[in-house]
């Protein structure tokens, strides 16, 4: 099941949170600044220790002090003008995230931000498709997916879109 939550990504109860992280896993601006606050010191410290990884990765460290117990740290790429292969990055991003829910091997409910779609400059509505394409690929796998939006804009273009029928 893939459903829409408009809120913070931080207080989700899910077994794991995606975090829009950055090459070098340090915390930085936006989702991923607001995931290292809540979580505390000792995320920085794990998801350092992983990093430096290259755009279109992911690694998985606990949540800490999330409700979530794992935070999956997702690189997505930087919007060049969709002629550096950020469409095929993005979705990386997303298949490299499921894959080490996957692999944690009891994580059956995940919540995913817009990758790349907020500092990153990809344009919302092509990131949102490439995110519910990658969803519906592994809804039957998880008892829940939750795509995140920070605002009701972003949660009305992700409901527009899983209202389409599958391509």
């Amino acid at each position: 099941m893939i459903e829409v939550f408009v809120g913070d990504i931080t207080e989700l109860e899910v077994d794991a949170i995606v975090n829009a992280a950055n090459r070098a896993l340090a915390g930085g601006g936006g989702v991923d600044g607001a995931i290292h606050a809540a979580a505390g010191p000792e995320l920085v410290r794990a998801s350092r220790a992983l990093g430096p990884i290259e755009t279109g990765s992911a690694v998985i460290t606990p949540g800490f002090r999330l409700p979530a117990r794992y935070v999956i740290h997702a690189v997505g790429p930087i919007w060049h003008g969709g002629r550096q292969g950020e469409a095929e990055l993005l979705e990386r991003a997303y298949e490299t995230s499921f894959e080490r829910a996957l692999e944690a091997g009891d994580v059956r409910s995940i919540a995913f931000p817009a990758i790349s779609a907020g500092v990153y400059g990809y344009p919302k509505e092509s990131a949102i498709e490439i995110a519910v394409r990658a969803m519906r690929r592994h809804e039957k796998e998880f008892a829940r997916i939750v795509a995140c939006a920070f605002d009701e804009t972003t949660g009305t273009m992700y409901r527009r879109e899983l209202s389409v029928r599958p391509r």
